[in-house]
């Protein structure tokens, strides 16, 4: 019998910086368990440069990272999720769209690191904080016993993940 493949959407406004950096984490992370996308509620259309050369400093192929609308997650023809995350703030607030499936959700807000009032080497260092944070989150999410029925066990782990910082 096979493993489950969990497929899990990570939603940002722009989905242009930390949703698509989750998505390639957890893709890694995952190892072959987890099927991660990610999309946003106005995406800007392009994937944010700091992202793109943070990502390819930790040997991630960026060719297929993409800005796009949640939309692309709502209708019936899209994957059914398992787990919806939201990365940031005003993504949290939002009315979302009705995704297939049960999607647990949880909110794992992290701090915008895209800043273009800030030099250069300020904007890397608030990008690299954010991936240290989504990959700490990460790993503890990958080492979740996610066929344990007590479905309200999970949602209580996934929220306390969204409270978690590496040390």
């Amino acid at each position: 019998m096979s493993q489950k493949i969990f497929k899990v959407l990570f939603l940002c406004t722009g989905n242009s910086a930390r949703s698509i950096m989750a998505e390639a984490l957890l893709q890694r992370l995952g190892a072959g368990r987890f099927r991660a996308f990610s999309a946003g509620s106005f995406p800007r259309g392009k994937v944010n440069p700091f992202a793109i050369e943070l990502l390819k400093a930790n040997d991630f192929k960026t060719n297929a990272f993409r800005s796009k609308s949640w939309d692309e997650f709502a209708g019936s023809n899209a994957p059914i999720l398992d787990f919806v995350f939201t990365v940031c703030g005003r993504a949290a607030n939002e009315t979302c769209p009705i995704w297939n499936g049960q999607a647990m959700s949880a909110h794992w807000g992290i701090d915008d690191p895209d800043q273009p009032e800030l030099s250069d080497d300020k904007q890397r260092k608030l990008f690299m904080k954010a991936y240290q944070v989504l990959e700490h989150r990460l790993k503890l999410f990958t080492h979740l016993s996610l066929d344990n029925p007590d479905k309200s066990m999970i949602q209580k782990e996934l929220v306390k993940i969204g409270n978690t910082y590496p040390k």
